[in-house]
Parts: structure tokens; C-alpha cells; sequence
């Protein structure tokens, strides 16, 4: 099954699901409301996630009445709320029993994992670019 991301639907399919006219798609994606992804033709592909987000858009606008500025900013902020909560949880690892193995992503940030599990290893960029990495274990 796909991924609710993957850009599958053309722009009349994705009006049909989301119950609206695809002119009104192609006015909320000049608005930023929804970016949909786009083929080397520059034709629009949506994905179930943007047709769930249209159907928000909707509601919000239909049934609440709420402007298409407010609309836009709801959809910010539950962007930034998602954001955040993910953060939480990242967090919420390093302090929370069993959690407090750490290693180092590809990028070099500290990363808390579940014990058990090992991250894989790649070289790190400063260990490709012939620097000298030290490595001390804890004493037991």
C-alpha cells in the first residue's frame, strides 16, 4: 500500500475525492493552502495526505466559517504543533528509563535509542576527511 505522501492523483481525481472543482485546487495551491508535487510537465500529483488536508480546508471553511487567511494560519499552526510534538517525544527520551542509551546520527547529532538497538554504522564525515575521531569508553 502506499504511503499517504506518495504524489499519486492527477488534479481532476484528487477535486472528485476532496468534493471540489479542480479550479478551486488550483487556487489553494497559489495560496499555499496545499502544495501539491509536480511532474517534469509541471502537472500537479496529489496524495492522500493533501486530499485529507483539502477536505480540512473545507470543513474549516464551510462549516466554521472560517476565512481563507485563517485557514492558511490553522494549517501553520498544526504544522508547528506536529512539529513540536515530535520534538516532545525526542526529548522525552533522554529522561525517561530504559531510554538513555545514546549514539551519534550521520550527521554527527546525539540521539537517544531503545536499549537493544544498535545504529548503524557510517563512517562519519570528519572520519572521511582523514580527521582523527577519539573515543573513550566509560569505565565499568
Amino acid at each position: 500500500m502506499p504511503s499517504e505522501d506518495a504524489r499519486l492523483f492527477v488534479i481532476s481525481v484528487a477535486a472528485e475525492l476532496a468534493g471540489m472543482h479542480p479550479q478551486t485546487l488550483r487556487q489553494y495551491d497559489r495560496l499555499g493552502l496545499v502544495s501539491p508535487g509536480r511532474t517534469s510537465g509541471r502537472g500537479r500529483r496529489y496524495s492522500l495526505r493533501d486530499i485529507a488536508t483539502l477536505r480540512e480546508i473545507q470543513r474549516l471553511s464551510q462549516d466554521e466559517g472560517v476565512n481563507l487567511a485563517g485557514i492558511k494560519r490553522i494549517l501553520e499552526l498544526e504544522q508547528e504543533i506536529d512539529g513540536l510534538r515530535r520534538q516532545v517525544e525526542y526529548l522525552r527520551a533522554f529522561v525517561e528509563p530504559g531510554r538513555r542509551v545514546f549514539t551519534a546520527d550521520p550527521r554527527g547529532d546525539v540521539v537517544a535509542v531503545p536499549r537493544g538497538l544498535r545504529a548503524t554504522r557510517r563512517p562519519s564525515p570528519a572520519a572521511e576527511a582523514g580527521a582523527v575521531v577519539l573515543w573513550r569508553p566509560s569505565p565499568r
